[in-house]
Formats: structure tokens, sequence, C-alpha cells
């Protein structure tokens, strides 16, 4: 059995998966890890694994019907010592949240995934002086730099680059129609990419060029992905937010997107503030 097939496993009881997107483009890349530790039983069949590329933290994931016997807490034990400090316990299930207790690991950064029951299209209001339209490909470079910008300070998106775009948009899912870019004089200054996979929608990611922030293009993006997703019959969308980030909250509350579920990264007590989890 291949990590992979381990977290359909695991997606299949938990309902969530135990690898985020950038880890899965990187496991079927066949990129180097960081850290990956395989734990498996007497025949050699794999049981649990953890997994962690570049500057990531680690997932762990134990196959459903190997757990509650010690075999994760074993694992975060192990790397613990080898010095990793940072955990993403995704969907946050009891038996993560307990394990993080038991470890002593505190809740350092909390990723929010609200959903929209659409029941019509929203109308986008665009500020004067941009226009927005469809992605082509000669505006790869300049998507990729509003990105940088956009999210300098966050530890995954800011960190996608020419090749890490390219690898996404040989995805299955991507559609060219689905991303939509603000330009204003010539230049992009915003984007909003959208994702449908198995009848779900999703706001991929929506980036602001810092310049250009504050004055309702990031809602007007939003809205137009929206507009589309609507118009191709998907009655139900998903986005991921920091749960700190509040500007960002109050748009897509305000476009009706409620809390669904949420991935929280656990971290030794000098990266978590100092508490661990209760």
């Amino acid at each position: 059995m291949s990590l992979q097939e381990l977290g359909e496993r695991a997606i299949a009881v938990d309902g969530v998966a135990p690898f985020n997107e950038a880890s899965l483009l990187a496991l079927r890349a066949g990129d180097a890890a960081r850290v990956l530790v395989l734990r498996t039983d007497s025949d050699g069949a794999l049981i649990a694994a953890a997994y962690a590329s570049g500057d990531a933290p680690v997932e762990v994931v134990v196959a459903p019907d190997r757990r509650r016997a010690g075999i994760g807490r074993s694992i975060v034990d192990e790397l613990l010592a080898d010095g990793e400090t940072r955990f993403w316990a995704h969907g946050d299930l009891p038996g993560a949240r307990a394990l993080a207790a038991a470890a002593g690991l505190g809740a350092a950064r909390t990723l929010l995934v609200l959903r929209l029951e659409m029941v019509g299209a929203p109308a986008e209001t665009v500020p004067d002086g941009i226009t927005l339209r469809s992605y082509e490909p000669a505006d790869a470079d300049a998507v990729v730099e509003v990105n940088r910008r956009a999210f300098a300070s966050h530890p995954e998106q800011g960190a996608m680059d020419r090749a890490d775009f390219d690898r996404r948009t040989r995805n299955d899912w991507f559609d060219p129609a689905g991303l939509f870019v603000a330009e204003r004089d010539g230049r992009i200054v915003g984007f909003h990419w959208t994702k449908v996979e198995d009848n779900l929608g999703e706001v991929y990611v929506v980036g602001i060029d810092p310049d250009a922030q504050g004055g309702g293009l990031g809602k007007a993006l939003t809205a137009r992905g929206l507009r589309h997703l609507w118009e191709s019959g998907i009655r139900t969308v998903d986005l991921y937010v920091e749960g700190d980030n509040s500007p960002a909250l109050a748009v897509y509350e305000g476009l009706g997107f409620r809390p669904h579920a949420k991935d929280v990264l656990y971290a030794a007590p000098e990266l978590a503030g100092g508490h661990t989890h209760e």
C-alpha cells in the first residue's frame, strides 16, 4: 500500500484528508521529503506515516484500523526528539487533539474552512479603473508576482513560484475559464482562482497586490468567481482562510460563507505562545 492509498483509507473514515494539496503535489512529483517516517506491520504493510517537505509542518496519518495503539504517539515522540516542532491536524479531529495534548503541543495557528450554499449568483461591484477578465497563458508570471506580494508573510501560499504554478495548472481540475485577473492601467493587480472537484467549488486563491488592497477589489473578484461557479452549475463552495484574518473573514461572511471545518497547526510550547492545548 502506498502513502497515497493510506491517505485514501483515512479519508474514507475521517471525511478529511491527512495531507494537504502541497504535500500531495510534492508526493506525486517525487520531491525529496525532509521528513518521511513509515510504520509497517509484521507483513510489511504500511500502517502509519509522517510526511513533510521543505519548510512545511509534519503531517501524520495512521490507518483507521490501527489507531488507539500508541502508533501515532510514537511517531510524534520520535519526530520531537529529532527536532521537529510543528504538526498539522487537518479537521482537528478528537484523536488529533488528544494526541497533541498528550505530546505537550499547543495550538499555534488555525486555518478555517468556510462554506457557502449558493441560492443565486452574486453581482460584483468593480472599483473604478479596474477591469476584470479571464486568465490568459501570458498572464502567468504576473499572477505569480501578485501572489508573491499578496502572500509575502504566508508560509504556504507565498512560496508558490512559476514552477509550482505550472504544476498546479497541470491538474485535471484546472480550468483557465475559472481563473480571473484584475487589471489597472494594463497591470495585473489581483486574481481569483476557482477550483471544482467532485461538484464542489472552491475559492482556491484570491490574491490582491498590496498597492490595490482596501478598495473593494477582493470582494469584487470573489463575487466574479462565485458567479462563474454558479453559472457552471456549482451550488456548494468552500474556501480556506486564516482564523485571525479579520478583514478577509468579514468579506467572506458578508458573501454568505459560514464556518464548516478547521485545520489546526500544533506546535511545541515555545512556538505556540507557551500554551498547551486544553
